[in-house]
């Protein structure tokens, strides 16, 4: 289900992504003003979101795959998620500065 529903998120991304991408031909100025907007802590806290979606979907599509395409992936889905867990909560550890860093200085001063 979490794979379906990043799946979902990520796709609902692009699409916006495409969709404000495509309004500096529009009106310049209101592109401006959207960029500004996604300078906040809080757009910040959706791309951390976004990270984690993108990371879970990735890792969890190679254990989908290894699922399917294995012989014994079967037997060792549940060993296999566990993995993807861990891995995931590494990546996600290791994200935080890079992609909340900005937010944080911003937030609380250099």
């Amino acid at each position: 289900m979490a794979h379906r529903v990043t799946g979902v998120l990520i796709f609902f991304f692009l699409f916006v992504h495409v969709l404000d991408t495509a309004l500096v031909r529009v009106s310049p100025e209101d592109y401006d003003k959207v960029v500004a907007v996604y300078k906040t802590p809080i757009v910040a806290l959706l791309e951390y979101g976004l990270v984690a979606a993108v990371l879970f979907h990735a890792l969890n599509g190679l254990r989908v795959i290894a699922v399917d395409f294995w012989s014994k992936g079967p037997r060792y889905q549940k060993q296999m998620l566990w993995t993807v867990m861990g891995i995931w909560i590494v990546l996600m550890v290791g994200a935080l500065y890079p992609v909340l860093g900005h937010a944080v200085r911003e937030v609380f001063g250099s």
